[in-house]
């Protein structure tokens, strides 16, 4: 099972998702640097390439990447356990140019969905809905979504902080990569420096929502 941090709740993880810029964004040591620095339970990875995939080598854990279909790049998640069963795989609608993909992480508690949307703002709430429908109860979608403005997915929450992950030609800043949860809370949430990446890391605590309401009742009544 993933490591649980004894916090507040019984069990919380640590998410992060992080593009890391397939052309000449971050390197290997930076993703292993940042895993080491800040042990999260999963980390899941936009635009990787084959570079990444001794990542094991470097950090242990558990690694496994899936490239977009005609791609070079993919998505890839990092774990410092195996999870109960391997990553989900499955395709969502494409666009005229970069068909996508949705990679599915069963953590036990919970399950949390790593994405990276197209630019099409119909389209990537389409994507959105797609991966709504393969989701449990309880879940989180995290990634790179393409998306401006509200996400517009009933019984999703869009948590973290209100801050831009990317600048666009360096210029304009976006809140591109986010994350949505629904069973769930956000108990604590940061926006990490960027690297050589052109995408900053956002990282989230995430606890069940039950029990966040468990530890409540109990607090009133005492």
């Amino acid at each position: 099972m993933f490591l649980r941090r004894q916090r507040r709740y019984r069990c919380v993880m640590k998410v992060i998702s992080w593009n890391l810029l397939h052309r000449e964004g971050a390197e290997l040591t930076e993703v292993a640097r940042l895993i080491e620095s800040q042990r999260p339970d999963l980390l899941m990875m936009q635009e990787v390439t084959t570079a990444f995939d001794v990542l094991p080598t470097l950090v242990g854990g558990v690694y496994s990447r899936t490239p977009l279909p005609g791609r070079v790049h993919g998505l890839a998640m990092w774990a410092p356990h195996a999870p109960a069963r391997p990553p989900l795989i499955f395709p969502l609608p494409s666009g005229a140019i970069v068909h996508r993909v949705c990679q599915v992480v069963d953590l036990g508690p919970f399950s949390v969905a790593n994405v990276h949307l197209s630019q099409g703002q119909l389209l990537n709430r389409r994507q959105l809905l797609a991966v709504v429908r393969r989701l449990p109860p309880c879940a989180a979608i995290i990634g790179d979504y393409n998306l401006v403005g509200p996400t517009l997915i009933p019984g999703f929450r869009d948590v973290g902080l209100r801050r831009h992950t990317h600048r666009m030609s360096d210029l304009v800043p976006l809140r591109l990569d986010r994350c949505l949860i629904r069973g769930l809370v956000c108990t604590e949430a940061e926006v990490l420096a960027r690297g050589k990446s052109d995408h900053k890391p956002i990282m989230l605590d995430l606890a069940l929502a039950s029990e966040v309401g468990q530890q409540q009742a109990r607090a009133r009544i005492a």
